[in-house]
């Protein structure tokens, strides 16, 4: 019975702490007005396998943002945006600079492709710097959770636990109190 409560009590403060960090990084993401992020690393998915293998397919990785995008040196993994709607996170294989503008652009390449990326990437569309933080096929599961069913899935079912959760603990209660009731009272005699 004290182990079941120890466990149960460790538990909740787990479940605490995390609710607190989780919160503490969505209200910081949402004052800097910024991407979602986690305490400064912003968190993103990967679609395609072309860092395998040491970055597969379906992770999620965290990358840091830098103010100053133009200090990436050759072998430094980058996440960049290439279109309005698509970043890429690759390696630095050449950084170019033009003497007369100051302008820095880099060559990049996926580890797992055959050749290099055709266009060199603007220092400007660099987002951040990748940190070696990998988290495999959690992006599949975050993918899902942006969808439309994944937003009703993940509030619908919570929702409904958390209903199933409260009937038992009130049918639990009722009942104890009905047996309390029913139990005959003792009398002392003397």
């Amino acid at each position: 019975m004290k182990l079941r409560r120890v466990i149960s009590h460790t538990f909740t403060f787990m479940m605490v702490v995390l609710f607190i960090a989780v919160f503490g990084s969505f209200i910081t993401s949402k004052i800097s007005g910024g991407e979602p992020g986690f305490y400064g690393y912003q968190v993103k998915s990967v679609l395609s396998g072309s860092m395998e293998p040491g970055i597969k397919t379906g992770s999620i990785i965290a990358i840091k943002p830098f103010s100053d995008t133009t200090s990436f040196q050759e072998g430094d993994v980058i996440t960049f945006r290439e279109s309005e709607n698509r970043l890429i996170t690759h390696r630095v294989i050449e950084v170019v600079k033009n003497e007369l503008t100051g302008q820095v652009m880099y060559r990049t390449k996926g580890d797992n492709n055959d050749a290099p990326d055709l266009n060199p990437v603007l220092s400007a569309n660099v987002i951040g710097k990748y940190t070696g933080f990998t988290l495999p096929y959690a992006g599949y599961a975050a993918s899902f959770a942006g969808s439309k069913m994944g937003n009703v899935t993940l509030l619908i079912v919570p929702g409904i636990l958390l209903v199933l959760y409260a009937i038992s603990t009130l049918w639990r209660a009722i009942s104890s109190l009905e047996e309390a009731g029913k139990q005959p009272k003792e009398t002392l005699s003397e």
